[in-house]
C-alpha cells in the first residue's frame, strides 16, 4: 500500500482482535481514513510511505527523502468524522475554528445560529461561540436518507432533501436565522432548506459556508464529475444568494480556512 499524502490514511491497531479481523470486513478502502474506531498505535502515515500489512502487524517503510504533501482540505471540512484525529488534531476542533473565523469574516445581525446537520454542527457552534449569538438545533434529520449531492439526478436530489430535513418550529418561527453549512456544491439542499425555514415562519434566513466556493471537481474519488455541476462556477455570490432566496450569503475565505487548518498553504490540496 503506497500512501499518496492527499487523502488522510491513519494507522491503528484494534483494541480487540487482530489487524486482520478488524480490516477484513472493511475491505481495501476501510484501512483508510481516520483513527475513529481504532486505538491509535502510532503516528499518521507519511506521503510516499510504503505500508506492509499482515494478519499480525503493520510495518511501514518511509522514503529516504521528504515527499511533497497535499492534505485534502475537504476531508477537514466535510468527509472526515468529527471525532477523527488527523495529523495530531481533532477534526471537530478544526471545524469549530473554521466557524469562529467565519464569524470574524462575515458577521450577521441575527437571533439564532443553526447548523445544517450533521456536518455543519461544529462550524455553527464555532460561529456561535465567536459571535455570542445563541446556537439552536433547527432541523430534525431523517437518518434513512443518504447524502444528496452524490445522487445522479436533480429531481432525485430535490425529493431526497425534502424528505431529509424537517424544521423545529419553536427554533425558527418569528426569528432571524443564520444557517451554517460546510459547503455548497450544487445548491440543491440549501435552496430547499431556506424555503423550508421561511415556510416555518422564519423572519430572515442568512447563510454562512465553512468552505470557499467550490469551483472544480476532485479527481481522487469524490463523485463530482464536471465543473458544470458546481453552482459557484456559473454564478457570483450575489447571484447564488438570490437563487437560494437568502437574505445574505458569505463563504470563509481561502486565507481564513488555511488559518483554521494551521497548515502551510502549499501543503494543502485546494484544487
Amino acid at each position: 500500500l503506497l500512501v499518496d499524502g492527499i487523502v488522510q490514511l491513519g494507522e491503528g491497531v484494534a483494541e480487540l482482535g487482530s489487524v486482520d479481523e478488524v480490516l477484513k470486513p472493511l475491505g481495501k478502502a476501510g484501512l483508510g481514513s481516520q483513527h475513529a474506531g481504532f486505538h491509535a498505535a502510532y503516528a499518521d502515515f507519511l506521503a510516499g510511505e510504503i505500508v506492509e500489512i499482515t494478519k499480525d502487524e503493520v510495518k511501514s517503510y518511509p522514503l529516504d527523502k521528504p515527499m511533497p504533501k497535499a492534505h485534502c482540505m475537504f476531508e477537514w471540512i466535510y468527509f472526515a468524522r468529527p471525532d477523527a484525529i488527523m495529523d495530531g488534531r481533532e477534526v471537530y476542533d478544526v471545524r469549530k475554528k473554521i466557524g469562529m473565523i467565519l464569524a470574524e469574516e462575515a458577521p450577521a445581525d441575527v437571533d439564532v445560529i443553526m447548523p445544517i446537520p450533521d456536518s455543519g454542527r461544529a462550524h455553527a457552534l464555532g460561529y456561535s461561540i465567536k459571535s455570542g449569538i445563541p446556537y439552536e438545533e433547527g432541523f430534525m434529520k431523517n437518518r434513512f436518507v443518504n447524502r444528496t449531492f452524490i445522487l445522479p439526478d436533480q429531481k432525485q436530489r430535490e425529493q431526497a432533501v425534502s424528505m431529509k430535513m424537517n424544521p423545529i418550529r419553536s427554533t425558527v418561527e418569528g426569528k432571524r436565522i443564520l444557517i451554517v453549512d460546510d459547503s455548497i456544491v450544487r445548491g440543491t439542499t440549501l435552496k430547499i432548506l431556506v424555503k423550508v425555514l421561511r415556510d416555518a415562519g422564519a423572519k430572515e434566513v442568512h447563510v454562512r459556508v465553512g468552505s470557499p466556493p467550490i469551483i472544480a471537481p476532485c479527481y481522487y474519488g469524490v463523485d463530482m464529475k464536471t465543473r458544470d455541476e458546481f453552482i459557484s462556477t456559473k454564478y457570483s455570490t450575489e447571484e447564488i444568494r438570490q437563487i437560494l432566496d437568502a437574505d445574505s450569503l458569505a463563504y470563509i475565505s481561502i486565507e481564513g480556512m488555511v488559518r483554521a487548518l494551521k497548515f502551510n498553504e502549499n501543503d494543502l490540496c485546494l484544487a
